[in-house]
């Protein structure tokens, strides 16, 4: 059966502990490597606490809070969908990846030179504000749904720019199969640490992955020494993690420096400011408009607690006429101001990724 869906009848919020079995649901749907949705009860109700306290606290940030925001399908009347932000990676202690580099060796005498891949062990990504936690259900995949899930925290994040970072860094699932079994790490990480891959994530459990660098050699890595599924694996998608992966690249976000240390996923990083949601977003005052007009765009509140992401037709320039229905569905008034960003609504395509 095919189902119909309406650009606005989508919104983002931050998430509450009434989202907690849809969480759950969630977490026990995510592919191995979303890893900051671990499928334990109680470490998903702190994380949704712990998002609250940070969404509501005026104390100054530290670079601790994580935030945790749901998508909610008005029409169905449930969550369909998370993301996340973590403000510092690695603010406990170093974050953890692989730097991709090439080594060039070269005999004069035999004439010959050879142009070799390296990995390199580096936490060049520590102090990066991280996006995690995307997931979208299945059904909504081709639809406009995961569009706003990932591109309205790149507006909360620069409405809110001195709780942040000014470099945005997501972690992307690289390839494993149903059982959990990750090329890259059976054959780099498994040699180790005596544990299999999904081990290794539950042990990472949203954390800092410091405790890898404590007996991962720090010598670069030679690729062309690792088996060939090990080889093909550095910087391959899981397909889950297609969707996700596609709108970051469209956002400018680069993916060829750094992969996982787990399974060799692209880890994808940008200034916040050359990305495409915030380089085309204007301040708007909301104006009352009996009949929404003007392209589909992304509207956000302005305010931390509260805050509230939808799309909805709005003219390109002047004030932001939006009507009843939409005004309800942000928690806006008459004068207040969102923000406002064009977003094209038919390029989605995939499903999940971001651990």
């Amino acid at each position: 059966m095919t189902m119909s869906f309406s650009p606005g009848q989508f919104v983002l919020r931050p998430s509450t502990p009434e989202d907690l079995p849809a969480i759950e649901r969630i977490a026990a749907a995510s592919t191995f490597g979303i890893n900051s949705l671990p499928p334990d009860r109680d470490f998903l109700l702190a994380r949704i606490e712990r998002s609250q306290h940070a969404f509501q606290t005026l104390d100054d940030a530290s670079g601790e809070e994580r935030y945790l925001f749901v998508l909610e399908d008005l029409a169905a009347g449930r969550v369909i969908g998370t993301s996340g932000i973590a403000a510092s990676a690695g603010f406990h202690d170093r974050f953890y990846s692989y730097r991709n580099e090439f080594a060039v060796h070269a005999s004069e005498a035999l004439g010959e030179s050879n142009r070799i891949h390296t990995l390199h062990l580096c936490h060049d990504l520590t102090g990066y504000t991280l996006l995690t936690s995307f997931y979208i259900e299945p059904e909504y995949a081709d639809t406009v749904a995961p569009q706003l899930l990932s591109r309205a925290r790149l507006l909360f994040i620069a409405e809110f720019a001195e709780r942040f970072a000014d470099r945005i860094a997501a972690e992307t699932p690289g390839l494993c199969d149903a059982g959990g079994n990750s090329p890259f790490w059976d054959e780099v990480g498994r040699r180790f640490f005596n544990m299999d891959y999904p081990q290794a994530e539950r042990l990472a459990g949203g954390r800092s992955k410091s405790f890898i660098a404590e007996l991962m050699p720090h010598s670069p890595i030679y690729v062309p020494l690792l088996p060939e599924t090990a080889q093909w694996a550095i910087g391959q998608l899981h397909p889950d993690g297609e969707l996700p992966f596609s709108i970051l690249l469209d956002e400018g976000f680069e993916a060829d420096t750094y992969v996982d240390v787990f399974d060799a996923g692209p880890t994808v990083e940008a200034r916040l400011a050359m990305l495409r949601t915030v380089r085309h977003a204007r301040r708007a005052t909301v104006v009352d408009a009996a009949v929404a007009r003007g392209p589909w765009q992304l509207v956000t509140r302005t305010v931390r607690e509260g805050f509230r992401a939808t799309l909805a037709p709005v003219d390109a320039h002047g004030p932001a006429g939006l009507d009843a229905a939409t005004r309800a569905r942000l928690g806006v008034s008459i004068g207040d101001a969102v923000r406002v960003s064009p977003l094209v609504v038919d390029e989605a395509c995939g499903e999940e990724g971001e651990a």
